[in-house]
C-alpha cells in the first residue's frame, strides 16, 4: 500500500511538472538556473525552510535533504522528515539525480522512482553555499533550503525576492518546522 502511494505521488509530480504554468507572471526557464554549481560544495545536508504544498511531503516537519555522490558518479538524494510532529512517524525517501547538460550546471534531473525524472533547478545560491532556492519549469514546485535550521532574515528576504521576481506566488509557501 505504501509503495503504491509513493508511485502515485511520483506520477502526479511528473505529470504536473510537464504541465503549463497556471500563473501568467511565471517565467522560469532553464536559463534562470544558477550559472555555477560546484556539486562537491552542494553535497551534504540541507534543511527545508519552506516549500509549496505537495502530497508527497504533506505534514512533514524537520524535513531535510542530504546529497552525496555514488560510485557511478550520480547524485544520491535522501529526503527525510517526521509526519505532523517530531514525535511522528519518520519518513525517508531515496532518489538519484544527475546533471544532463554541462551548459546549465544548476539544472539537475531527479528521480524517486525508476526512470521517471523531474526538474530540480537551482535558481539561487549564495557564494558560500549556505542557502538555495530550488524550483522547476512548473510554478507548482518551490523549495527554500538552508544549511542551518533557520536562515538569516536578509538571506531569506533575498530568496523570497528572487522567487517573486520569477513569478512564484510566495504566499503559498509552507514554513517547515525545524529544530
Amino acid at each position: 500500500m505504501k509503495i503504491m502511494s509513493i508511485i502515485l505521488s511520483c506520477t502526479a509530480l511528473l505529470l504536473a511538472a510537464g504541465c503549463k504554468a497556471e500563473n501568467p507572471e511565471f517565467n522560469v526557464t532553464i536559463e534562470n538556473t544558477v550559472q555555477e554549481l560546484d556539486l562537491d560544495r552542494y553535497l551534504g545536508k540541507w534543511y527545508e525552510i519552506a516549500r509549496f504544498d505537495h502530497s508527497f511531503e504533506r505534514g512533514l516537519v524537520g524535513a531535510t535533504a542530504n546529497y552525496s555522490i555514488t560510485e557511478d558518479g550520480k547524485i544520491k538524494v535522501v529526503n527525510t522528515g517526521y509526519k505532523d510532529s517530531f514525535d511522528g512517524k519518520f519518513n525517508q525517501a531515496e532518489a538519484k539525480a544527475y546533471r544532463p547538460d554541462e551548459n546549465y550546471p544548476g539544472a539537475l534531473r531527479v528521480s524517486f522512482f525508476l526512470f521517471f525524472y523531474s526538474d530540480y533547478w537551482v535558481l539561487d545560491l549564495d557564494e558560500d553555499y549556505t542557502f538555495a532556492l530550488v524550483g522547476s519549469k512548473s510554478s507548482k514546485y518551490l523549495w527554500i533550503l538552508s544549511r542551518t535550521p533557520e536562515m538569516a532574515p536578509a538571506d531569506l528576504q533575498r530568496v523570497l525576492n528572487k522567487a517573486v521576481s520569477l513569478g512564484y506566488n510566495t504566499g503559498n509557501l509552507i514554513w517547515v518546522e525545524q529544530r
